[in-house]
């Protein structure tokens, strides 16, 4: 079992038990992991299992009765489930809670839930029921159980079959034997039950002298045991999947009526295989049912050929009851087994890979018995041709002709062009997937590496070439797995490195994973200059006026003029416009399936317009088969971790552009304070690009060199980006929202200082107006006033804003207030999630950002108030 699977299977169980509180699912789903094992260890306690849950059961026996029944429809995981029931039984604590769970849950639904629509009227319980009111009662209650467990009867089932496959593949219609196949019964074989008796009254058998009746019961039986009603010998009408029984004159002498008995199974066995092969021979049930059902013809073709022999000898006056009893017994264990597998599979309603493990199943239960073993080997060869045939095509071409749907690898319709597109769109996990019930118990183990190999070769032939495996032989089923796994292992190699080779050699995939991570993990530092610088003034206005395709020319210019240029796949990268800033992107995403997540998304949209800079991010241009691996998923982190580091560049700029804008202006705190935040963004800088992104790359183009197949391939690039996105602190919303808020800081800061800075050039600029000189040149005196009209607009325009330079001081002292809070919050987090979660990596953001020990002392006094709330 997975672990994905693992924690999907704790959390459903927790939901249906209303378990709340305590260490949560976490805490169970570690236990299950450091105690599960790869062996089967519930086999061998099966049985003691068994006895002592029918000791516990208040019924004991209605619960073997069900156990019985449902081995018979060989249900997978019948014996684990029974060893895990009996485990439960021993635990009083757990008992009582699923007792009391199970209580609250019958009182809810019980509250909610109308009354049933079938109702009868009972009789006052004061007054006692008459014998004819009981027996109404009884053929009403009678009635209704046997309408609820009666099966379908076989027409609608196979209407009900055909129109699944017909839905399934409307322009290949199932063939369908014509209706006088099913209307005429003499056809199939089995007893024709009349209501009436037919013919003359007879003497009673039991009248006639003992040699007399033993010779009629020899020619009646010879009668019954190939389906025909006998005089003294009649069949019962069945109902449903019940077995055949039999009336025999009750006038009959005791011992001839003993040795009758002890011959009429092999009737009843008959009955059972012939009415299994008239009904699972059509087209409805499948090829795996139709070789079986003309395995069993064969052998029954013997069973006639000796009834017929018998018959010969009944004509010349040699067979007598004994003889006949002597006759019929090695033939009696060849009928039992056939019928057992016979109502087990209709019991079940085997198709396909259900059959087989049926009859896999039922082989090895014989061993020690070889005639059986023999018998039941037989059955389950005929019957997995067809189903390795299916087999064949699918691991040898990766097609897959399944008109049955009886295979374990089922083919969903799905378009490979969406997986360019659509962020959900789950081609490679869903085009083709496992069939549990489908799958033959000895194929079990090797279903992953069937359904791979598949998938692999048929990757290949929907780009254009056709792949056939060289060492393609017949899978024969045998008891010695060995030799089709050997097989299934050769075709799965051949698959993995022939789509493993495509994509590396023909496709380039390495190259395409560098072209992109020179864009989207801004590995070309001089594109993203020219790129910054070009679009700068288009960046600064709302997304809604920005025309995409100016930004496309500026983003052709940049790439043209930089060594991007020489990158072949530059021409793949696009421009692409989010509706939301990267940070209300990632709370999003990190909201999914939390109770966060209605919240989040019904959230009204903020009144302020993103701008360009914003909602700014890179799209690339994926071809088939190349998006299995760089699918939209893929991309859409890509984008996340671009945006991120994108936007840090960007707040990276404004704050080195304060020093350039105001390098004549001496405020020794501002200055103090954009230096800290200068450093603060270089340093959040330099982690994510040296030491997360660039490590994190290495590791994984090493993977891709050693990678065996497309699944490795998978594995290592989305385990990259997970880290990645996990290092980066993306991927934890706390951090993402303090982060979020110090780079707030940092832009407000800019803007602040900005406009003080254009403040002191205006009082700058009125000062230099008010102490003007009186011009001597007769020129300079005519343009004066034009000159005083447009300074003292200037003046008029930007009067707010003119700041005084204490209120410059107390601005600037709460950005450094705000700013040291959330750094100190931030570093405080990082030093928690680095010593509980052992996030590691996280240590380093720490020793750059408080290198001097400048914030040691404080963290420290955060940490021991938090351990006094904690102990309080």
């Amino acid at each position: 079992m997975s672990e994905f699977r693992i924690h999907h299977d704790v959390n459903e169980l927790l939901s249906l038990l209303h378990v709340r509180g305590g260490d949560g699912a976490e805490g169970y789903i570690d236990l299950l992991q450091k105690h599960r094992t790869p062996y089967v260890t519930t086999t061998v306690s099966a049985h003691s299992a068994k006895v002592k849950l029918a000791e516990f059961s208040k019924t004991p026996e209605d619960f073997l009765r069900k156990y019985e029944e449902l081995k018979s429809k060989n249900v997978r995981n019948l014996d684990p489930l029974v060893y895990l029931l009996s485990k439960l039984c021993e635990d009083k604590e757990t008992l009582q809670f699923l007792q009391q769970n199970a209580k609250e849950r019958s009182e809810s639904s019980a509250n909610t839930t109308s009354t049933t629509t079938t109702s009868y009227s009972l009789p006052q319980t004061s007054t006692k029921m008459s014998m004819q009111e009981l027996d109404e009662l009884r053929k009403k209650l009678g009635n209704v159980t046997a309408s609820s467990n009666a099966p379908l009867p076989a027409e609608v089932t196979r209407k009900m079959l055909r129109d699944k496959h017909n839905k399934k593949n409307p322009t290949q219609p199932n063939p369908v034997f014509p209706n006088w196949v099913y209307d005429r019964p003499a056809l199939i074989g089995d007893f024709i039950t009349s209501p009436t008796p037919q013919g003359e009254p007879a003497v009673p058998v039991g009248t006639l002298p003992l040699g007399t009746q033993e010779q009629a019961l020899v020619e009646d039986l010879l009668f019954v045991l190939i389906g025909v009603d006998g005089r003294d010998i009649t069949a019962q009408p069945v109902l449903g999947r019940q077995n055949r029984s039999f009336i025999v004159d009750p006038t009959l002498d005791m011992s001839v009526k003993e040795l009758v008995n002890r011959i009429l199974p092999v009737a009843s066995y008959y009955s059972t295989i012939t009415r299994f092969i008239e009904e699972k021979s059509s087209f409805e049930y499948g090829q795996v049912n139709h070789a079986l059902t003309a395995a069993m013809r064969t052998l029954m073709k013997e069973y006639l050929i000796l009834v017929t022999q018998l018959e010969h000898l009944q004509r010349q006056g040699l067979l007598s009851l004994q003889k006949l009893w002597f006759y019929i017994q090695p033939t009696m264990r060849t009928m039992e087994i056939l019928s057992s597998i016979a109502s087990s599979v209709d019991k079940g309603e085997c198709m396909g890979g259900s059959t087989l493990s049926l009859l896999h199943d039922r082989t090895f239960n014989y061993t020690g018995d070889s005639q059986a073993q023999e018998l039941c080997l037989y059955l389950t060869k005929a019957a997995s041709v067809p189903y390795f045939e299916i087999l064949e095509k699918w691991i040898y071409r990766g097609i897959i002709k399944d008109p049955y749907s009886e295979f374990m690898v089922e083919e969903h319709e799905l378009q490979k062009e969406k997986i360019q597109e659509d962020y959900n769109d789950k081609y490679w996990d869903q085009r083709y997937t496992i069939v549990q019930h489908r799958i033959p118990s000895f194929l079990q183990k090797m279903a992953d590496k069937i359904l791979s190999t598949g998938k692999y070769l048929n990757v290949v032939r929907e780009c254009g070439r056709d792949v056939t495996c060289p060492d393609a032989k017949e899978v024969l089923y045998t008891l010695k797995e060995r030799a089709y796994v050997e097989q299934i292992e050769k075709a799965y190699n051949y698959a993995s490195k022939v789509l493993l080779d495509f994509l590396m050699e023909e496709k380039e995939l390495v190259s395409r994973l560098r072209s992109i991570k020179h864009y989207f993990l801004m590995d070309k530092g001089d594109f993203f200059v020219h790129f910054m610088d070009l679009t700068e003034e288009e960046m600064k206005k709302p997304v809604d006026d920005i025309v995409p395709p100016r930004l496309e020319a500026l983003l052709e210019l940049a790439l043209r003029m930089s060594t991007a240029n020489t990158d072949p796949f530059k021409d793949d990268l696009k421009i692409d416009l989010m509706p939301h800033d990267v940070i209300t992107q990632l709370l999003r995403v990190l909201a999914i399936e939390t109770k966060q997540e209605k919240a989040i998304i019904n959230a009204d949209p903020p009144d302020v317009a993103l701008s360009g800079l914003e909602a700014f991010s890179f799209d690339y241009i994926v071809k088939w088969p190349l998006s299995l691996i760089i699918n939209r998923k893929a991309l859409t982190r890509y984008q996340m971790l671009f945006r991120h580091m994108f936007y840090c560049k960007h707040v990276e700029r404004l704050l080195c552009n304060v020093w350039i804008t105001a390098t004549n202006l001496r405020f020794a705190t501002a200055f103090a304070l954009r230096q800290r935040m200068l450093n603060f963004v270089q340093n959040i800088q330099y982690y994510m690009m040296f030491e997360v992104m660039e490590p994190t790359w290495h590791v994984m183009e090493n993977n891709l060199k050693m990678a065996s197949n497309i699944d490795d391939v998978l594995c290592h690039h989305t385990s990259f980006l997970d880290n990645c996105l996990k290092d980066c602190m993306l991927t934890n919303p706390e951090l993402l929202r303090i982060f979020s808020k110090l780079m707030s800081v940092c832009v407000m800061f800019t803007n602040c200082m900005q406009r003080f800075t254009q403040s002191m050039r205006l009082e700058r600029l009125s000062m230099e107006q008010g102490t003007m000189d009186e011009p001597s040149a007769q020129s300079e005196q005519a343009d004066e006033p034009e000159k005083k009209r447009l300074t003292t607009k200037f003046l008029a325009d930007h009067a707010d804003s003119l700041q005084t330079d204490a209120s410059f001081e107390a601005t600037i002292s709460k950005f450094d207030s705000n700013f040291s809070m959330l750094l100190l919050d931030l570093l405080d987090k990082l030093s928690i999630y680095s010593t509980n979660d052992c996030e590691h990596s996280m240590i380093s953001i720490i020793y750059r950002l408080d290198f001097n020990g400048f914030y040691t002392e404080r963290l420290e006094r955060m940490a021991i108030e938090r351990s006094q709330k904690a102990a309080a």
